[in-house]
């Protein structure tokens, strides 16, 4: 792998992590958002990853036809595949006051889990300042290689 590449690694991870902080600061602002029915209220959105693979033979799947296996492919780093809506149980609260209750007296209200949200912003947060350690780590090899036959 060239240091080449280690900026496009970082580069698609720190892209991938941007969109899971968006996705988990827009379930934390719809946390307590009211509806009266469950096709209406807010659903929790998490991003769906993967690892983009590059073959080892070039651009022209070289590697497959060379009898390398799945796992021998060489990782060019990260995508979001989707943004899916959990499927766990929707809050139900009975509240006949409420301006948005049923005819039963229900409020319903997303599944967000504020707790487990804030916890995954905070790792999304330092996947992503560690990415920018990396390219920083990278600019900086690459910067004393080019430095190297100066001093002579």
């Amino acid at each position: 792998m060239s240091l080449n590449q280690v900026f496009d690694i970082a580069g698609s991870a720190m892209s991938a992590q941007s969109i899971r902080l968006n996705t988990t600061s827009s379930n934390l602002a719809n946390a307590e958002t009211a509806s009266s029915s469950t096709d209406e209220v807010y659903r929790a959105r998490k991003p769906i990853f993967s690892a983009i693979q590059a073959d080892m033979m070039g651009q022209g799947g070289g590697a497959q036809e060379a009898g390398f296996s799945r796992n021998e492919l060489e990782s060019a780093g990260v995508q979001v595949d989707a943004i899916v809506e959990s499927d766990v149980e929707l809050e139900q609260r009975y509240q006949p006051d409420h301006p948005k209750a049923d005819d039963n007296g229900y409020v319903y209200y997303p599944n967000v889990n504020v707790v487990e949200e804030m916890a995954d912003m905070m790792s999304a947060s330092r996947s992503f300042q560690t990415n920018v350690e990396v390219m920083n780590t990278a600019k900086s090899m690459m910067q004393r290689v080019m430095t190297l036959g100066q001093g002579q």
